[in-house]
């Protein structure tokens, strides 16, 4: 048996389960080791009881130390090498949330032992070694906070914003946040679209964040939103001036809908979409030009995931009503090109930038492409969510409920 510092890379998944609203699911993390020198692989899966909504994974850069981020009100670190639980904080012990959507899903490390994230009404600082003795550093100022990324000087954090159903602050965020941590002043940058997910470039203290629009059930429900058919945008955006630099807009029949995962080559933005089944890569120095690399599944490979297929679409229509969303259901249809299922959630560039990591939902399998020809090297089933889960009946979907991804090495 191979050891685990033999593999080059690991990329780390998180997991929300089996269900299409992963702000509702489980929590846990997936570990996929992989040698591109033979095309050895291993992977680890660890589910965490008491934790709900796994969101989004991080590594400290020492790589020893795991970050779950969930939105489900918990601070949960594990171990980066077994994930086995090292220390979890509920954060209503700091402040109550507005929404039980909001939850500190992403953070930044500033140390080691140290890193940045929201809660409640506020950004803190927090400690490794103690979970339980953050300090409250600034209000963040937007509807949800998100995403969070570190630019390249460290002195600015860009912070992506969800739209928010809690009462008294229902609506459309339309922003991002920009946190300069040396004053602690927070500036809210205003968009014509709300933007969940960011990137910061990796020597400019410039970043970039990608429209995820959405609409609400019985045009007020937030909570259960469905996926709109609009138009997306990309914003490079200033930090220190909080000023948009440039922006691509693409028409609403571009793949490009319910991104997750945003990374950046020296070429390309890219980014992932479990709603259209794409990975997006828009040339950068256009930023016009675009090309994707195309995860669909065709008619026959929905066929063959029956169990999958028909979770999807009742959870679907338990988010809403036939008969007064049917449009929401529609242009669905139309965001997923007729897809009945969702898609890749996590990719993650390697730092030589020859092999782009990505994860699919929908399929549960993990791919390994070449870069930047987008050539499959490695493509790998994953096990049944029902091995890690006993007690589900054994026509239970199967998938494992992969979402955001990190990757090392």
């Amino acid at each position: 048996m191979r050891s685990f510092d033999s593999y080059p890379y690991r990329f780390y998944v998180a997991l929300d389960g089996n269900g299409v609203n992963g702000l509702e699911g489980m929590a846990g993390v997936c570990l996929f080791l992989y040698d591109p020198a033979d095309h050895a692989y291993a992977y680890k899966i660890r589910y965490y009881d008491g934790i709900a909504a796994g969101h989004a994974v991080s590594v400290n850069p020492g790589a020893t130390v795991g970050f779950l981020g969930n939105a489900g009100q918990h601070l949960l670190l594990y171990d980066a090498r077994t994930l086995e639980e090292i220390g979890r904080v509920s954060t209503l012990r700091y402040e109550n949330p507005g929404s039980s959507l909001q939850g500190s899903t992403h953070l930044v490390w500033t140390s080691d032992r140290e890193f940045i994230t929201a809660i409640g009404t506020g950004f803190y600082r927090c400690s490794v070694d103690a979970l339980e003795q953050g300090t409250r550093l600034a209000d963040h100022r937007l509807k949800l906070p998100h995403a969070m990324k570190r630019t390249a000087s460290g002195r600015y954090v860009a912070v992506g914003s969800m739209d928010n159903p809690a009462d008294g602050a229902a609506g459309e965020a339309r922003h991002v946040g920009i946190l300069d941590v040396e004053t602690m002043q927070m500036r809210v940058v205003p968009l014509p679209a709300t933007c969940w997910h960011v990137v910061a470039h990796p020597t400019r203290d410039v970043f970039y964040a990608v429209s995820f629009r959405v609409m609400p059930q019985e045009h007020v429900d937030w909570h259960e939103w469905a996926m709109a058919y609009l138009k997306e945008y990309a914003f490079e955006i200033d930090a220190p001036s909080a000023r948009v630099l440039r922006h691509w807009s693409a028409g609403r029949e571009v793949p490009a809908h319910i991104n997750s995962d945003i990374c950046l080559s020296d070429r390309e933005l890219i980014f992932c979409n479990g709603g259209s089944q794409t990975i997006m890569c828009i040339d950068l120095e256009s930023f016009a030009k675009y090309r994707f690399i195309d995860e669909k599944p065709d008619l026959q490979a929905q066929m063959d995931r029956p169990r999958e297929v028909a979770t999807q679409v009742f959870d679907v229509l338990a988010r809403g009503s036939m008969f007064t969303s049917t449009h929401r259901m529609l242009g669905a249809l139309r965001v997923s090109r007729f897809a009945l299922l969702d898609s890749v959630y996590a990719c993650q560039l390697s730092k030589d930038q020859s092999l782009l990591f990505t994860a699919n939902r929908g399929l549960n399998h993990i791919t390994v492409y070449d870069y930047p020809s987008a050539t499959v090297r490695l493509r790998v089933r994953m096990p049944e969510i029902r091995e890690y889960f006993a007690w589900m009946p054994e026509l239970a979907d199967p998938r494992l409920g992969f979402h955001h991804g990190y990757l090392v090495g």
